[in-house]
């Protein structure tokens, strides 16, 4: 942990990542955190859809888009509707003091991920900690 930077969680987490994804199946795009995002999936499927994404980078397909498209195709798979128009994700602005700010980005960096991949997943910890889920 001291020689890498990170907590064991954060460690944990990049073992787990590392494990479903062989050594000559990994590129230098799409990023971990895509990888990470297809991890649970079949080799073949995570193959695909990090394909899909590497093609479609230049278009915003970051890891976040690729999350949505991932819950959408699971949405689908259970029976639900098929939207007409491709999802698009919102767009949220908030102002906040720019220490604050400056501390949750060294909180991403420690984790080694960019601001907005870390501050989604720290929203839905606490939405889901204020509804009790």
């Amino acid at each position: 942990m001291q020689a890498a930077g990170l907590d064991y969680q954060t460690l944990r987490n990049h073992a787990w990542v590392a494990r479903h994804f062989e050594h000559w199946r990994r590129r230098g795009t799409p990023s971990f955190g895509h990888r990470a995002e297809v991890a649970s999936l079949s080799p073949a499927e995570a193959d695909t859809w990090l394909g899909q994404a590497e093609r479609h980078k230049r278009h915003s397909w970051s890891r976040n888009q690729l999350r949505l498209r991932l819950r959408l195709r699971l949405r689908e798979s259970r029976g639900g509707s098929r939207p007409d128009t491709p999802a698009r994700a919102g767009q949220l602005r908030i102002s906040a003091p720019c220490d604050r700010v400056q501390r949750w980005r060294e909180a991403a960096s420690r984790g080694d991920r960019d601001f907005e991949e870390w501050v989604l997943p720290a929203l839905d910890r606490a939405t889901a900690h204020e509804l009790g889920h």
